[in-house]
Parts: structure tokens; sequence; C-alpha cells
């Protein structure tokens, strides 16, 4: 599968020191940034780019006075008490967390600096915010909802291909969000009456042989939890080979080869979080700073791999996608 090309340089920019001799360590302020999948991943770097653009239009530029440290763990969520760790000792402003896994270890670590979450699905049930409306401690930023999403990712999955009914979930019991999503998202699979398939994968050695078990249960679609965002290609290039059809919640996969997604745009989600860094930054209170929902869902249809598939997607869903890929 092609790849946009990716220019290595675009990385050393975004994560090299900003301080120059002119300006005093007082003027400059520092940003924590703590991801799942690695920035030389096109669509990843265009998602926290999206973060930056934002940031540099509410003020606070990089070169001038803003200096942005980026972590990335590689899908390996261990990893992330470390990086916190060393933010906590560099002394980072705000630490911006992607994910439930990120932000819990963030929370663990402290209760003074202010942490905004990206796509964090049920902080209230993870227990991170005292409620979305007043999350009150150190900790806000923004939801995915994707116990809610992969409801309605299912109906439209189950109204494009009615005859399929055996439904493989791909999970990682290491993250929290996703330990949860496997026990609930194959509930609602048997609500509308299909048949849900579950796999575990913590790292990238157990991927393939996941898949291979996963196969031998004959799945007729493919649903990972966004957690296995960082095994993207690899999933979807298994999935061709072998003709199973992808569901996602995110654009990002649709555009790679999945046969539809629904979801928010991550891109917006990082430039409203921007929105809060910079407010966090200028004196706003993280704990007084709601915990904000995605207000549109945009769903992807991959046309290309829909007759690659043999699989006619219905008119009725056709006009309702935002985007059809050709």
């Amino acid at each position: 599968m092609e790849r946009r090309a990716f220019i290595a340089g675009g990385i050393a920019a975004v994560v090299a020191p900003t301080t120059g001799r002119s300006q005093s360590a007082a003027a400059v302020r520092r940003v924590g940034f703590v991801g799942l999948a690695p920035l030389s991943d096109p669509d990843t770097f265009a998602i926290f780019d999206a973060f930056r653009q934002s940031l540099r239009e509410q003020g606070f530029a990089e070169g001038r006075n803003l200096e942005i440290m980026t972590r990335t763990s590689d899908g390996v969520e261990t990893r992330f008490p470390g990086f916190v760790d060393e933010m906590l000792s560099a002394r980072m402003e705000v630490i911006v967390t992607v994910g439930s896994a990120a932000t819990l270890a963030a929370k663990r670590a402290t209760a003074t600096v202010p942490i905004v979450m990206a796509a964090v699905p049920n902080p209230e049930g993870l227990g991170l915010v005292v409620s979305l409306a007043r999350p009150g401690g150190n900790v806000t930023g923004f939801s995915t909802v994707l116990g809610d999403i992969a409801g309605k990712l299912l109906e439209v999955a189950k109204e494009s291909m009615p005859q399929r009914v055996r439904i493989g979930f791909m999970s990682n019991s290491d993250n929290p969000g996703s330990a949860r999503a496997i026990k609930s998202w194959p509930m609602l699979a048997r609500q509308m009456k299909l048949e849900p398939i579950t796999v575990n994968v913590r790292n990238a050695a157990e991927l393939e042989p996941a898949l291979a078990r996963l196969l031998q249960e004959r799945p007729e679609i493919f649903f990972p939890h966004p957690t296995m965002w960082v095994y993207r290609e690899r999933i979807l290039a298994f999935a061709a080979r072998h003709r199973i059809p992808v569901i996602f919640n995110f654009r990002e996969w649709a555009r790679d080869g999945a046969l539809l997604s629904l979801g928010p745009d991550l891109r917006d989600n990082h430039r409203q979080v921007a929105l809060y860094v910079a407010r966090i930054l200028n004196g706003a209170n993280p704990g007084d700073l709601p915990v904000q929902q995605p207000t549109k869902l945009e769903l992807v249809i991959n046309l290309k791999t829909a007759k690659e598939l043999g699989i006619e997607i219905p008119q009725s869903v056709l006009a309702r996608a935002d985007e059809v890929i050709e």
C-alpha cells in the first residue's frame, strides 16, 4: 500500500529546542505533548501540526515564545509514565495527552500541572474528571465518546453489508479505554444481531498472531479499536489480502483502504485542544474549562475498496456520506 512521502526534517523542527539566545527563559512557554503514534506517520504528523498551527494563531509560536516537547510511545502503553516524569522534570507548564492511557499516566503523576486531553473516551468513567461540565481538578480537554460512535458505526456497517454478520474486534487490554470497549462493543454487536469475535493486541509482536487467530474464526468485517492506529498499514494490508472489509472511527483509515469510517475530525480535535492550552497559558484554571465532546461525526466511504471487495454500498448510505473516495 502506498503511503504519502514524509519529510523527516519536519520532525526535527518540532522536537528541537526553540529557545534562542535572545529569549529569556521566562519568555518561553513550555508545553509537553504525549501521543501514541509516531510523528513519522504522515497522518499523525498532520494532526499534530494542526495543534501546533492553532497555538501559533493564539500567539504561541515555536522559535519565538514556545517550546513543545513531544514524546510518542509507538503503541507501547507502558512508556507513558516515563514520558510524563520527563516532562515534569523539564517543568512543562501544560501537558497534552492523546488517549486514555497517556492521560491516566499524567493524572497519576501530578495533581497540579494542567493536563489537556485529546481524543479520550469516557473521561468521567475513567476517573479523570469529576464531571464533563465542571472537571474540578487539573484535567480537562476533549472526549471522543467512542461508545456512542461505535454503535453508530456498527449501524452503518450493518446497513451497508446486511449479509455479513461475523465481526472481528481488535483491542488492547493494556489501554483502559480499550479494555472497556472490548466488553461493551461486542454487546452492542449482539444487540444488532451481529456475531462478535474478539482478539487482544498489546504490542507489535502480538499483532500477527492475533490476526491469524482472528482469521481462523472467519470474520466478515474487521473493527479495530482506535489504539490500533499505530498498526494501521499492517492491519489494512492483512485485510486486503484476505478480502475482509475494515471499519474504523477516523477518516484516515478510510483514505488508506478501510471500507468506511465514522467519527470526529482529529485535526479539528487537536486544534480545539490548542485553544484550551492557550487559555491555560493565559491564566485559565483547567478545572473550570468544561470537557468538550464532538458535535459532528464524519462518514467517509471508500468506494474503491467496496468495488474491490464486491460490496455495493446502498444509496441510502452514500447519500449521508461527508466524503466518498472513488
